[in-house]
């Protein structure tokens, strides 16, 4: 039995289908990235994992006691961190009450090493803090009683970019721990770094189920520079360009091909100005599914989920 397991979740609001026949497993020591645009249905999943939501239909399990039977849920949640997107603190406490009653309910035994690596200003009110600070107060309240799985809404949001890559080698360190971590996010670059495998949910529905190294190779690249309209006509001509879109004086795509072939190309035009980075999300859905092929792909991931 997988750490978490999903098996035709469904939470229909009536106007929004927040989650549709959603099925797959997360396995013991992966972390796990949840991937999707704002307003995807991510947190429905988490809240209804957590017993937080009722479903519509469908069930799941969660260290193996099922979200619909509360007592297993609560003797499962002594075993499970989780780390909201939105940190509903009281702003008149400090940070050292907040860890203090988070101590007193499930345990603190890692609180003084995780507050060596994330640094809030536990003695100062948390009105005071800035949003990085309420952030990394999650994530030590969320790993302080050494929990098997680790539930994550958007972990690194408000986080600066050393604070990011801290937190990044903790969850690496963690799973190599044995710790199971299970995070949803919008933020490619980040799930690339960390994550084992990830879902993709789009308009409530699972889309995709793959390791990083095959999203990443779908997703492929890209591509923004200032050239001729020569080179312009010719590199938007290359096998694997897409998405193109011009401007005064260059162009931008999407370039899922052979990047040796690319350079090769670029080698023989007056490139002035080059960019090349990770797409959006939401470009990695558009390339990798297609706006018509959503559907069929949907089956495909779910049935071999």
């Amino acid at each position: 039995m997988g750490v978490i397991e999903l098996d035709g979740l469904t939470k229909d609001y009536g106007d929004v289908l927040a989650n549709d026949d959603v099925s797959f497993t997360v396995e013991t020591g992966e972390i796990f990235g949840y991937l999707g645009p704002n307003g995807a249905g991510k947190t429905t999943t988490i809240r209804t994992l957590l017993g937080l939501l009722e479903p519509t239909s469908g069930t799941a399990t969660v260290l193996g006691a099922d979200i619909h039977d509360e007592g297993a849920l609560i003797d499962a949640k002594q075993r499970i961190g989780y780390l909201p997107a939105h940190l509903g603190f009281n702003e008149e406490v400090t940070g050292a009450d907040v860890l203090d009653y988070h101590a007193s309910v499930k345990g603190g035994d890692r609180r003084d090493e995780l507050l060596e690596i994330f640094t809030p200003p536990v003695e100062r009110p948390i009105r005071e803090y800035s949003s990085g600070n309420k952030r990394m107060l999650g994530i030590i309240q969320a790993f302080m009683h050494d929990p098997e799985l680790v539930i994550m809404d958007e972990p690194t949001s408000g986080l600066d970019p050393l604070k990011q890559e801290e937190f990044n080698e903790f969850a690496r360190n963690e799973c190599e721990r044995g710790k199971t971590l299970f995070f949803s996010s919008h933020v490619l670059s980040e799930v690339r770094r960390i994550c084992d495998r990830v879902g993709i949910l789009r308009d409530g529905q699972l889309v995709g189920l793959e390791d990083v190294e095959t999203l990443m190779e779908q997703g492929g690249k890209r591509v923004r520079l200032r050239t001729t309209d020569e080179a312009r006509t010719a590199l938007t001509a290359l096998d694997g360009a897409s998405d193109v879109q011009t401007f005064a004086d260059g162009i931008q795509f999407i370039y899922t091909g052979e990047y040796n072939t690319l350079l090769r190309e670029l080698a023989t035009h007056d490139v002035r100005e080059i960019d090349i980075s990770e797409p959006p999300l939401e470009d990695v859905f558009m390339h990798y599914y297609g706006a018509d092929g959503a559907g069929e792909s949907n089956q495909e991931v779910q049935s071999d989920a």
